[in-house]
């Protein structure tokens, strides 16, 4: 059963490791269909994205709430303890790889290197070793990347788009077929409730249900921006 909307729920402890340029974060990168929203449980820390605006940094304060669309590079700053509740448009999207690490344009133009550098082992390999080196492959990137923007505008980043696109559109057919089957469904399924509502039809009210996802007892995993705690909508109980 899918989270009310197709969305899905991850809370994110941001990693604290520190990167070439001094700040301790995640992984710069962009979601090419998905609308991705943070809010702040606890820390402090910054929000750095590259976008139609240029470059813009956002403070993050416990209680900030803040959502960005497909097509914004951002990338998190820990500055002490910070934890988001993740809130992500289409799941099932994101977890089939709507996502393009910033990566250096070289590694961008070669799939097979691409897979490589964003690899994660199984979990009796070296995890954290990979998603430091992930990290910082990434960040790499991102700094040149803001360079270019900073000193050509926001048109820079159409060379990196471009790239993206290259290596995830193959993956189109599966992405539109999980579509289909959540967001798709669930907006569906209101416009029946709303002809229900019209007619004076009240048989998906009777039929409302309370559900509960537990608390996660699996490790966390390895994320792009830091440790994952996922909440998964498949495990719903009554």
């Amino acid at each position: 059963m899918a989270f009310p909307g197709a969305t899905a729920l991850t809370v994110l402890d941001v990693y604290d490791w520190v990167a070439a340029d001094g700040l301790r974060g995640g992984s710069a990168h962009v979601h090419l269909a998905s609308t991705e929203g943070y809010l702040v449980l606890s820390g402090q820390g910054r929000l750095q994205t590259l976008g139609a605006r240029g470059y813009l940094e956002s403070e993050l304060c416990p209680g900030d709430c803040l959502w960005f669309t497909p097509g914004i590079i951002h990338r998190l700053v820990n500055e002490g303890g910070l934890r988001l509740l993740v809130i992500m448009q289409n799941a099932g999207l994101p977890e089939a790889g709507d996502a393009v690490l910033t990566f250096p344009p070289e590694i961008l133009a070669d799939a097979a290197a691409y897979l490589r550098a964003a690899a994660i082992p199984a979990a009796d390999g070296p995890q954290e070793a990979a998603a430091l080196r992930r990290r910082d492959l990434a960040i790499e990137g991102y700094l040149a990347l803001r360079d270019r923007v900073a000193a050509s505008g926001p048109g820079a980043l159409e060379e990196f788009f471009a790239a993206a696109l290259r290596l995830v559109s193959r993956r189109v057919p599966l992405w539109r077929d999980a579509w289909r089957a959540g967001p798709l469904e669930v907006a569906t399924l209101t416009g029946s409730q709303l002809d229900q509502i019209a007619g004076g039809a009240t048989g998906h009210l009777a039929a409302g249900r309370l559900w509960r996802i537990g608390r996660p007892a699996g490790p966390r995993s390895y994320g792009m921006c830091g440790m994952l705690t996922r909440y998964d909508a498949a495990a719903v109980s009554p």
